[in-house]
């Protein structure tokens, strides 16, 4: 049993790398590309694909903080992997490993750029709403985010969602010998010193 979870584990961190390398090597190809020329219409008036440099945290939003970005990232997915080790194993659990990886990946391709470079590389530009720009990492941790949501709302069980860590309730069950039992047992003694 210890034998498959560590081969899950495993296998769990190969998925992170090749999501991060996936991160990376589109960055790269946009550097290659996309800087400093003209944006690229891959649908016209829907997606573009743009070079931006992002001081800031996913999308473009809080520019100017990045002390805060490199030190976060490593902290969020500290954590995450410590959910990720003991939640409950079985694939009705699998749909949230699989946000955790998705979430660990995006933090740290993006917490690479920051350490590398002191940005991030952002180059997909959805037109019709002027969304932010963002990159393969920012959609990672999007969708995981979302699924995540939905899963906690319509997916699982109050008493599944209990035995996720940080997430399920701490109160602790009646220590055995105690209350009702501890009653009985009474009872029973009494009982015996009335037969005696």
């Amino acid at each position: 049993m210890d034998n498959a979870r560590g081969l899950k584990s495993l296998l769990s961190a190969a998925a992170v790398l090749a999501l991060i390398a996936l991160d990376q090597w589109a960055k790269h190809l946009a550097v290659v590309h996309l800087k400093g020329q003209m944006a690229v219409s891959l649908i016209r008036d829907i997606l573009e694909l743009l070079y931006v440099e992002n001081m800031g945290a996913a999308f473009g939003i809080m520019n100017g903080m990045r002390l805060i970005f490199v030190l976060l990232p490593p902290v969020v997915s500290a954590v995450l992997i410590y959910v990720y080790l003991r939640m409950p194993a079985g694939r009705r659990f699998l749909p949230a490993r699989i946000c955790c990886i998705g979430i660990i990946a995006g933090a740290l391709g993006n917490w690479i750029d920051r350490l590398r470079q002191g940005y991030v590389v952002d180059f997909i530009y959805f037109k019709p709403i002027d969304f932010p720009v963002f990159n393969v990492a920012d959609i990672y941790v999007t969708c995981s985010a979302f699924l995540i949501i939905f899963l906690l709302i319509f997916y699982y069980k109050e008493e599944e969602i209990s035995q996720i860590p940080l997430l399920g309730s701490d109160k602790s069950e009646p220590a055995a010998g105690t209350g009702k039992d501890n009653k009985n047992a009474g009872e029973g003694k009494d009982t015996d010193k009335k037969e005696m």
